[in-house]
């Protein structure tokens, strides 16, 4: 088994004081990477000294091997496993050259893919090119709920899936989650199209980048699965924060509330299955991707999903801006409601 040198690029914020501008992910990744035998920390890199020196500290991270330039660190502390644990407008700058540095093998980032569709392409591309391993954290696909969900539609409880519908968060920070949990629940089968509309009226930013009001956006899948996302108060469309409904019953996921799953058979009743939340999902998502890596076997948090879910996100909302139907994946390179906003197309109240 080989043994990982593990770097980390962003180290904020406080982990005792999680908010809209931080989330302390370097701390989550790096308690993941310590419960994987193989696996060793050894560099850090922030563009605030503090947050880097705060992290090397708390993890047991040598002085000389804390930096505030990532590229120094590739360089002198070699790692060959990196967490980018950064805002989204950094994730394609910072990850690109993580994996055209000789040294890494694997790169883990956080979601979402990128600020912009053409970001998350050139992510996946420089991936490729270089024979990089490239995950992305969408680590509730690794929660018991959805796994739980996910066996009974192979074993065939609701039939055949017709469509999945999503109610939970948002359409881009934490809707990159929620849309990739209806791609994995119809296998990984790429969109065709899909068409979005949505409100902006006040300012929202998560992490710095716009996210909308309210979304509705409806997608189809090359299988004919329908999928569709309800945000803010479209989200009463279904009782459920996820609903997968196929032709024999259907199947309501709820994570926000009662950690549960329901499942109604037509014509023979509903049964309940409740999950404790737990809070390992991160440590088994990247331990699956420390043991893709291993085993020289594909992860499915690798860039290829990612980009699934990503151009359906970043194809609604460029339907918005076309006020028409889009083909998948997107031509485009931009984010439209960032761009829209920008363009002053969006009238807002802005925040405080």
């Amino acid at each position: 088994m080989t043994d990982h040198r593990i770097g980390f690029i962003g180290t904020g914020a406080d982990p005792e004081n999680p908010s809209a501008t931080g989330f302390a992910m370097a701390y989550a990744h790096a308690d993941a990477y310590r419960q994987i035998d193989n696996c060793e920390l050894v560099a850090c890199a922030d563009i605030v000294p503090e947050n880097a020196q705060a992290f090397a500290d708390a993890q047991d991270i040598a002085d000389r091997h804390v930096y505030e330039d990532h590229r120094t660190m590739l360089d002198e502390a070699e790692p060959d496993i990196v967490s980018v644990c950064v805002p989204p407008v950094a994730h394609a700058e910072l990850t690109i050259d993580c994996c055209e540095h000789d040294a890494v093998d694997a790169v883990h980032c956080e979601k979402p893919m990128a600020l912009t569709f053409g970001g998350a392409r050139e992510m996946a591309a420089a991936a490729e090119e270089t024979g990089t391993q490239l995950t992305f954290n969408h680590q509730r696909r690794f929660a018991d709920l959805f796994r739980a969900a996910k066996a009974h539609i192979d074993d065939g409880a609701v039939g055949d899936i017709e469509r999945v519908v999503y109610t939970w968060g948002n359409f881009y920070d934490n809707g990159t989650h929620a849309v990739d949990m209806c791609n994995y629940f119809v296998d990984e089968t790429p969109a065709e199209w899909v068409l979005g509309s949505l409100d902006y009226s006040e300012e929202r930013l998560i992490f710095g980048t716009h996210n909308e009001n309210q979304m509705f956006a409806h997608w189809r899948y090359e299988n004919g699965v329908q999928g569709v996302a309800a945000t803010g108060p479209s989200a009463g469309l279904v009782p459920a924060d996820w609903r997968i409904e196929g032709t024999d019953g259907r199947i309501d996921i709820d994570l926000s509330g009662e950690h549960a799953l329901e499942i109604t058979r037509f014509g023979e009743g509903t049964e309940r299955e409740e999950f404790e939340r737990g809070d390992d999902w991160i440590a088994r998502a990247i331990a699956d991707a420390v043991a893709a890596l291993d085993e020289g076997r594909p992860c499915e948090l690798r860039a290829e999903n990612a980009l699934k879910a990503t151009e359906i996100i970043f194809g609604g909302f460029h339907s918005v801006r076309e006020r028409g139907r889009v083909e998948l994946p997107p031509d485009i390179d931009d984010n439209p409601l960032h761009a829209m906003v920008e363009a002053g197309d969006i009238e807002f109240e802005a925040g405080e």
